[in-house]
């Protein structure tokens, strides 16, 4: 499984383009890029999967105070095949790599499902409910690397 980078623009993602699943998240995350930045490995990444593209996988900006946030998904195609838990394990890997003392951490939706599952397989514990801009209430997650 690769992480294959998403790039600044449009123009630079021509091998996305056209892709049915690729279309929304690269759209998303190219605008996402224009309001926080574009600082690699902090980015977006499309998932590639023995040639194929299965998923997506990005860190929601730059570390702050310490802390990154991580979101992934898993094309409908490939859901349920174990994908978005490796997904998961590579952007904590990649994180920590590039910042051995960073904390990583997800958000969920305040109920069980696929990514809290997803979560707790990868070492995650549940800190609580945090009010999200976008979500309103959702569960916060950190990494625990002796969980």
């Amino acid at each position: 499984m690769k992480l294959l980078p998403i790039q600044q623009t449009r123009l630079d993602n021509a091998h996305f383009i056209g892709n049915p699943d690729c279309e929304p998240g690269l759209s998303m995350t190219i605008d996402f890029f224009n309001r926080v930045g574009y600082v690699p490995p902090w980015i977006g990444y499309f998932v590639e999967l023995d040639g194929k593209l299965v998923g997506s996988a990005a860190f929601k900006g730059q570390p702050k105070a310490g802390r990154v946030e991580i979101a992934y998904g898993t094309f409908p195609a490939y859901q349920n095949r174990g994908v978005g838990t490796e997904v998961c394990k590579q952007l904590v890997r990649l994180a920590l790599q590039a910042d051995p003392l960073v904390t990583v951490t997800a958000r969920t939706l305040p109920e069980e499902s696929y990514s809290t599952h997803i979560l707790r397989k990868n070492k995650f514990i549940c800190l609580g409910t945090v009010w999200d801009e976008e979500d309103g209430d959702v569960w916060e997650w950190a990494y625990q690397s002796r969980a």
